[in-house]
């Protein structure tokens, strides 16, 4: 279970996760080792999977995103969440209650690009509508 020390790791790494533990101890006024061992328990315990990159602004704009609600036919749906998870340019993939099933955000360097993802995804075995959002502008984003 994480305590109030573990939190403010967790916020300082969702900040920048290049950090490094001498940094993260200093900010938090705790010794490097305690910051080590903190992050490899919370790692362990699998509160921590993995470190990421996120993206700029000046390349997010230059690409074109969108929100997809997926129907899916019940009995495949494990089919194509896994065909999803296999197209890089899939950003997120969200299961939801409702009329659709799911919701992929897509990114794509064009207009273009973005109309054959939704034509691929349309196409998959097991889905049986789409509906798509192209995302005009990022008001906040954590």
């Amino acid at each position: 279970m994480s305590d109030s020390l573990d939190e403010r790791i967790i916020a300082a790494l969702r900040e920048d996760a290049r950090l490094s533990s001498t940094a993260l101890a200093r900010r938090l006024g705790v010794s490097r080792a305690t910051v080590h061992n903190r992050m490899a328990r919370l790692e362990r315990e699998g509160v921590i999977t993995g470190y990421t990159v996120t993206l700029g602004e000046a390349y997010r704009a230059g690409q074109v995103a969108a929100h997809v609600l997926v129907e899916v036919e019940q009995r495949l749906t494990a089919q194509v969440t896994g065909q999803l998870g296999r197209i890089s340019e899939v950003q997120a993939l969200y299961a939801i209650s409702g009329d659709f099933d799911l919701i992929v955000v897509l990114s794509a360097p064009s207009t273009g690009a973005l109309s054959q993802l939704l034509d691929r995804i349309s196409e998959l075995r097991g889905v049986l509508r789409t509906k798509s959002s192209v995302i005009l502008e990022t008001k906040l984003q954590r």
